[in-house]
């Protein structure tokens, strides 16, 4: 951050500090959040064990309780994205708003349609992953860096990140690259689907540097960039 004289510093400050506020306030709200989705994990779950075609038969698989697991999850969005707006957090919080809005576009397939629900439920398996990377979150919010706790949880997001993030991904993309060059609802779905892509790869680079070369991490990103990590 430069250093500005007299009353621009005082201004430019007090605005840092303003920003900072506002950014923890809407991290502790997400996190907050996420920590009242256990249902929806045991339903994730429970739709896998009921109905493991769904991981396979990506397109016409359904059971009920995946179906009402996709219902649920854009539920939860539609309420996440009308809160951030409510709230005045849309700035501070755009990246979240752009997810939600493709995210939705890609459940209401399963909703309206009965198509693509297991395709729904595979990309909730990042509800495994974002686990870990809450405590994470909520732990670099109280400066807890330095405890044991974070330095193992580090390199279990590594692994989460891979296996439920990473992984699955790579698999919806290979499956969905068949529709590529028709004009169905598998081509629209790819479209979100790369777009997806681009920004779980983006978290992921982030997340590598801000927990293992943070040394490359510019002082003012330390302060807030884990906010968007």
């Amino acid at each position: 951050m430069m250093n500005y004289q007299n009353c621009t510093e005082s201004v430019s400050t007090l605005g840092w500090r303003r920003h900072g506020l506002q950014a923890v306030r809407t991290c502790e709200h997400r996190a907050r959040q996420h920590f009242q989705l256990p249902p929806a994990h045991t339903q994730l779950c429970l739709s896998i064990w009921q109905t493991p075609e769904l991981l396979v038969e990506i397109e016409t698989a359904w059971s009920l309780s995946g179906y009402l697991l996709v219902c649920f999850s854009a539920g939860y969005f539609i309420h996440d994205t009308v809160d951030i707006v409510i709230s005045h957090q849309a700035r501070a919080s755009w990246e979240y708003l752009v997810h939600h809005v493709m995210a939705m576009g890609a459940f209401f397939s399963g909703i309206f349609w009965s198509s693509f629900v297991g395709g729904g439920v595979l990309t909730l398996l990042v509800e495994v992953s974002n686990i870990f990377l809450t405590f994470r979150m909520m732990m670099k919010i109280n400066n807890a860096q330095h405890l044991l706790l974070y330095r193992v949880n580090k390199y279990v997001n590594l692994v989460m990140y891979f296996l439920f993030r990473l992984a699955p991904q790579a698999y919806l993309t290979h499956y969905f690259l068949r529709y590529l060059g028709q004009r169905t609802l598998g081509t629209f779905l790819l479209g979100i689907l790369l777009m997806l892509d681009i920004m779980i790869l983006i978290y992921f680079s982030r997340l590598l540097r801000s927990d293992f070369c943070p040394q490359r991490v510019p002082s003012q990103q330390h302060k807030d960039k884990f906010l968007t990590e």
